[in-house]
């Protein structure tokens, strides 16, 4: 059983390529698989933190891969998008370049500060991360943008700045942080990490 999360994680990892192979060569019925796909993996993602729990293995190495490998995992399907639909991607370049440099700035901010990766899994970001499955349904399912390519963006922007302001608030490097009002009181000594934990 302690061995599932890992496994969970590990299933997503080896997702992105596969996705991003049918994208790419543009096998016949590409697109229902790689959604099938996408579904597979949020469950993965789901699953692999409440099991973790469970069975009383989760850490901040857990936690840790556990956030890179979404990276991965979402990217494979940001590329994927382009490789179906690249006109659609272009049309909205100013978008998604934003959100690209936001998800940088996190991570050098991260790594100026504390020296290690951000691994914050906080709730805005759980947010953005359903918002991006409506959009990558709608640009890989119906070659749609419009408001779910929108939304995604919006909750994408402010997520990163609430991760940027929790990196910059937390005295020391901690994961699992819901909200940059979380690090503020952590800041204070009002709350401790025990108290937070949630994912």
């Amino acid at each position: 059983m302690k061995a599932i999360p890992y496994l969970l994680i590990a299933v997503r990892f080896v997702l992105a390529p596969i996705i991003l192979s049918l994208a790419y060569f543009k096998e016949k019925n590409s697109s229902v698989l790689i959604l099938s796909l996408m579904y597979l993996g949020l469950l993965t993602d789901i699953f692999d933190g409440i099991i973790a729990r469970k069975v009383g293995v989760s850490s901040e190495k857990l936690r840790r891969l556990d956030s890179q490998t979404d990276l991965i995992f979402w990217l494979s399907l940001g590329f994927s998008s382009y490789f179906l639909n690249p006109e659609l991607i272009k049309n909205e370049w100013q978008g998604i370049v934003l959100i690209f440099v936001m998800e940088a700035f996190c991570y050098v901010v991260s790594i100026w500060k504390f020296g290690k990766e951000t691994c914050t899994h906080a709730f805005l970001s759980k947010m953005w991360g359903l918002s991006l499955l409506i959009a990558f349904t709608y640009l890989i399912g119906f070659q749609q943008t419009g408001w779910a390519l929108n939304l995604a963006v919006i909750l994408g922007f402010i997520s990163h700045i609430d991760v940027i302001l929790i990196i910059l608030l937390l005295p020391k490097w901690q994961y699992d942080v819901p909200s940059s009002y979380h690090a503020w009181k952590i800041r204070k000594g009002k709350i401790h990490k025990k108290s937070i934990f949630f994912n």
